[in-house]
């Protein structure tokens, strides 16, 4: 699998665009703004994006997810517990979705949102606003809930410690991370 991080809009959002070399077929994971550079990027690599992947459904997550979706014509898939008016598919814990040949598992991981989910593709989790490098998503929102987000991070740090970071915004040190080095260097993925 290919992977292309895209930094996007004034809020410091992650974009991803991931990419089954086989068949040329992408997932966009987040699309918040800019849909413009995302479309750059698929073009450029010559790549058709048919299916977008959200973690959740806060505004900076799927702000240009009209857009994108009218260019591209892909299918959504987000979370039944998430509030979305546009035509998608529902996903659940441990869900696959399939992109050409990737197996995309689908994690769910309430904390910050009631459907928050990470997707998780061999050794690479994408995140979302669950966890970034260093820190995690806001609890402090109505619908955010303290003691599922303390779950969700918990279920996180038994995933394998190879396993690769990508969070939902830019707010660490560094663009990604390993669930090894959260566990030792985030406060919040210290269970004692």
């Amino acid at each position: 699998m290919l992977l292309h991080q895209i930094p996007v809009g004034n809020m410091e959002n992650f974009s991803y665009i991931l990419v089954d070399e086989e068949t040329k077929q992408a997932a966009v994971v987040d699309p918040g703004f800019e849909h413009e550079k995302i479309l750059n990027k698929a073009k450029e690599q010559n790549l058709k994006i048919t299916k977008i992947l959200l973690t959740h459904t806060h505004f900076d997550h799927i702000t240009d997810l009209g857009k994108l979706m009218e260019k591209t014509k892909a299918k959504v898939y987000v979370h039944k517990d998430e509030s979305l008016t546009v035509p998608h598919e529902n996903i659940k814990d441990n869900d696959i979705i399939t992109l050409g040949k990737i197996k995309i598992k689908v994690l769910h991981t309430p904390g910050h949102s009631a459907g928050g989910v990470c997707f998780l593709i061999d050794n690479k989790l994408f995140t979302g606003d669950t966890l970034f490098v260093n820190s995690i998503g806001r609890t402090d929102l109505p619908e955010s809930d303290e003691k599922q987000m303390f779950q969700s991070l918990k279920k996180l740090s038994k995933l394998p410690d190879n396993i690769e970071v990508y969070p939902g915004h830019d707010y660490g040190n560094k663009k990604s991370s390993t669930i090894c080095e959260e566990k030792k260097e985030n406060p919040f993925m210290k269970f004692g």
